[in-house]
């Protein structure tokens, strides 16, 4: 089991791995070893992950999840098969996590009066200095 926060933990079962031939860093060996790995996570189909969780990992996600909820994470960094597997996993967590934080409610405020009073001054200000410019298609050398 992969603990992510206190209430959700996944199994590695729930992770299925693909390795894949990496474009990134290798050199002559990019062309013959699959180190790149390919991550697939069903968060549609995980039983620790909340509805609400679900949504916002979506949401994270964009174009990283698949329309029936799978989570594909591609990870071909470095030229080692195991640190690719380590970064996609950590990659993983990082979205799971960030999709299990509560977002804070915003509560409406006002502006101030003395806020109000520096937005209409450099209103008036503003005003003054485009008044005072000259006009447009007037030449002084006549």
């Amino acid at each position: 089991m992969i603990r992510v926060t206190q209430t959700i933990s996944i199994s590695e079962k729930e992770i299925e791995e693909r390795f894949i031939r990496s474009s990134g860093p290798g050199g002559q060996n990019v062309n013959k070893v699959a180190t790149g790995v390919q991550l697939r996570f069903d968060a549609a189909r995980c039983p620790s992950l909340t509805e609400p969780v679900r949504r916002r990992l979506a949401a994270l996600a964009g174009t990283r999840m698949t329309q029936e909820g799978i989570l594909i994470i591609d990870a071909h960094q470095f030229r080692t098969q195991e640190h690719n597997r380590r970064d996609a996993l950590s990659r993983l967590i990082d979205l799971l996590q960030k999709a299990a934080q509560k977002p804070k409610r915003r509560y409406a405020t006002k502006p101030s009066y003395a806020s109000k009073g520096r937005r209409l001054e450099s209103k008036r200000r503003q005003s003054i200095t485009k008044r005072t410019r000259g006009r447009a298609g007037q030449n002084e050398d006549q």
